[in-house]
């Protein structure tokens, strides 16, 4: 990934309740101008986040890149669960030449020896431990704890309050919930969901859906190119 521009003319892909978030952080550092919002309901084209417009559905994006009018790009998807919606607009906003914006609220804490890939999102009161590493694309929601010498693939979510000891091993795609707990040297396969709540003690599978505490195994599923458990 090349250098970072100076400024930013961004634009927001996905306009739910988590673009309120990251665009409210963005607006309080002055290197960021947003250009607007795609969503893809069409039917939302008009309304504003955060006083910045929606202007008209995904397909919008690539015109409004090849004509340079944005240079980067911030994903407004929290994705509750399913994170390859997320992981298509990066790739296709990456794939335009845009530059992936990170987000980091003023109350986010991070280990001056963890490692981060682009576009990570560390918002309110998350914590990022001692040599932990992070793939591309991660949010780490607010409350969230990554402790040391955690690995965590591509297009993860961490989700609101949810806690993961030390020496995790989280795979691409999978998605933490809010106030789950993951038990020291635990791995979580690519594309898992680990329920809310849920307290992991045992390894979860690729594809596996687990809840309760312990986390148990309620489903498990097949997605489209999940990806590989974080080295």
């Amino acid at each position: 990934m090349g250098d970072s521009p100076m400024s930013h003319s961004c634009i927001v892909l996905g306009g739910g309740g988590h673009a309120w978030v990251v665009v409210e952080i963005l607006q309080t550092q002055k290197d960021v101008t947003f250009f607007g919002v795609l969503d893809s309901n069409l039917a939302r084209k008009g309304e504003e986040i955060s006083g910045v417009s929606i202007l008209g559905g995904d397909g919008e994006l690539t015109p409004l890149a090849q004509q340079g009018k944005i240079d980067s790009f911030v994903l407004g998807l929290g994705g509750a669960a399913n994170n390859t919606p997320r992981r298509n607009l990066f790739e296709k906003a990456i794939s335009l030449g845009l530059y992936p914006l990170s987000v980091v609220h003023a109350t986010a804490v991070l280990s001056c020896s963890a490692i981060l890939g682009s576009g990570v999102q560390r918002l309110a009161l998350s914590v990022v431990g001692p040599r932990a590493v992070l793939g591309d694309d991660v949010i780490v929601n607010t409350g969230a704890i990554i402790e040391h010498d955690c690995r965590i693939g591509h297009h993860v979510h961490i989700a609101t309050g949810a806690r993961l000891a030390s020496t995790v091993r989280v795979g691409d795609l999978a998605h933490i919930g809010a106030g789950a707990t993951i038990r020291q040297g635990i791995t979580i396969g690519a594309g898992a969901i680990v329920g809310a709540g849920a307290v992991v003690v045992k390894n979860v599978t690729a594809g596996e859906t687990v809840i309760g505490s312990p986390a148990r195994p309620l489903s498990k599923r097949t997605l489209d190119n999940p990806g590989k458990p974080s080295a």
